[in-house]
């Protein structure tokens, strides 16, 4: 029998858009919950009732040929034989002490657990070999089910200690909120919320239509996971999973081994799944869920992932910018006759300014200090100082220039990945090409400026008989003098 092939790419953003149709601010929620499924771990959805939490995690279902759903909602009262199946009565004759399982969580592909942590310790327990090995115990016989992704749902994180073990099993954390005011409108337009979708292809609450893609079969999983083994995680990933785990703990955030492993084959999936062998920089984007213990955490982790190693945030410059400010203003000084070269320099504008008329070099310079600076001559300064100004602005205008390809080079590579990163929301990839805009930008107009007080400088008037040193170098904020800065 030949392999299985993967899911396309352009299958799986079809799946995605068909899951997220009509659920309004909830790319995120639904990309990491399909690549949670894919990489066959679980994801825990945070947020009050009425999110979208539940609707979101049942159309997952679809996703999956073959997958059986199951849901519940859980209470303290809640018993095991409403996830498990009650005991077999039959089983009981024979001493034997088993469930009927069929139709009950063993037998689900995609589950959605509501209020998860308000279970007891007896469902507890049970679910932790479920959800870690996909095995459950039913009588003397431990079982293989066919689970591909549990969705957990809390209204708040748990408290207590005991609960951890449980919650660490979700290896995606995914803060649901109400819709933002700008969505607010969209929100309203949406259809009854009692009415359900004529068929699967029909978004919620509306009568709009979306092509249906096949859905992912279990040979198609097997052989995607398989890829996702053969991927290599690459220096940059490497490199950002250090990072990662120096930030966690300065945080006090508690990422275990398992989890990092966890970690490390989401990206792979992310990968396999796009259709490259390494794992790329937007493929980071999932790491804050994976590695945030409460949603206070995520801003912090989500804004470092953006702005180390997604390019979601513009790069300044700032040293540049002083620096272009600092010529700027030598010039201004320089070519507004409020300066001189020297004794050399103040004898020979003297001159210039008195005229072979002056009775004396004394007579003429107190004449020219006494001239009001509106009405004075420009400056002369010698060949030396114009070209030590010239010199310096070009080899600044050399690292400008350097900087500004680099930024080009950066905006290059990162619209080509995103072209292969399947799982990159679209506000997320649209904020990167802005960021890479507005850096291209500034560098450009940092350069155009460099090139007008260069040719400033360049056309300051010269006068050969001054033979001035060469000035002292043009500093700025940044620290140290000239290009070193």
């Amino acid at each position: 029998m030949p392999a299985a092939s993967l899911p396309t790419p352009e299958r799986l953003a079809a799946l995605i858009a068909l899951l997220e149709a009509g659920l309004i601010e909830r790319s995120e929620a639904v990309r990491l919950a399909l690549l949670a499924a894919l990489a066959g771990e679980h994801v825990l959805l945070i947020g009050p009732p009425g999110t979208a939490k539940s609707a979101l995690a049942r159309r997952l279902q679809h996703a999956f040929a073959g997958a059986r759903w199951f849901e519940r909602l859980l209470t303290r009262f809640s018993v095991p034989e409403e996830l498990f199946g009650p005991l077999s009565l039959k089983a009981l004759e024979d001493d034997r002490y088993e469930r009927l399982i069929d139709g009950y969580l063993p037998t689900a592909g995609v589950a959605f657990l509501d209020e998860v942590f308000k279970a007891s310790s007896a469902i507890l327990n049970a679910l932790l070999t479920l959800l870690n090995e996909r095995e459950f115990d039913n009588g003397r016989e431990r079982i293989a089910t066919p689970l591909v992704c549990v969705i957990g749902a809390t209204n708040e994180m748990p408290a207590d200690e005991s609960l951890q073990a449980f919650h660490d099993r979700f290896l995606l954390r995914v803060p649901v909120a109400p819709v933002s005011d700008a969505a607010f409108a969209a929100l309203l337009a949406l259809g009854s919320p009692g009415r359900p979708p004529k068929d699967a292809d029909a978004r919620e609450g509306s009568s709009v239509s979306i092509a249906v893609p096949e859905p992912i079969t279990p040979d198609e999983l097997m052989a995607l996971r398989a890829a996702s083994d053969r991927v290599s995680l690459g220096a940059q990933a490497q490199q950002a999973l250090i990072d990662a785990r120096a930030i966690v703990r300065a945080e006090r955030i508690s990422v275990s081994d398992r989890r990092w492993r966890q970690i490390a084959g989401l990206l792979r999936t992310s990968a396999a799944s796009s259709g490259r062998t390494q794992v790329s920089p937007l493929d980071l984007w999932v790491l804050p869920y994976a590695l945030a213990d409460d949603p206070a955490q995520l801003p912090r982790l989500i804004e470092w992932v953006e702005r180390d190693w997604l390019g979601a945030q513009p790069v300044e410059a700032n040293w540049l910018g002083e620096a272009v400010r600092a010529f700027e203003s030598q010039w201004e000084r320089e070519s507004s006759a409020r300066q001189d070269d020297g004794e050399a320099g103040k004898i020979a504008l003297a001159r210039e300014i008195g005229g072979t008329a002056m009775h004396g070099e004394g007579d003429g310079m107190a004449r020219m200090l006494r001239t009001p600076l509106e009405s004075r001559a420009l400056p002369r300064y010698s060949p030396v100082h114009i070209a030590a100004r010239v010199t310096q602005l070009d080899e600044l205008f050399g690292r400008a220039e350097t900087l500004h390809a680099q930024a080009v080079d950066r905006a290059t590579t990162s619209q080509a990945q995103r072209g292969h990163a399947v799982w990159l929301t679209p506000s997320l990839a649209q904020r990167i090409a802005e960021a890479h805009d507005r850096t291209l930008a500034t560098l450009a107009d940092l350069c155009t400026r460099l090139r007008a007080v260069r040719a400033g400088f360049a056309a300051l008037d010269v006068d050969e008989r001054l033979a001035g040193t060469a000035p002292e170098p043009v500093r700025w904020p940044a620290g140290g003098a000239g290009i070193a800065a």
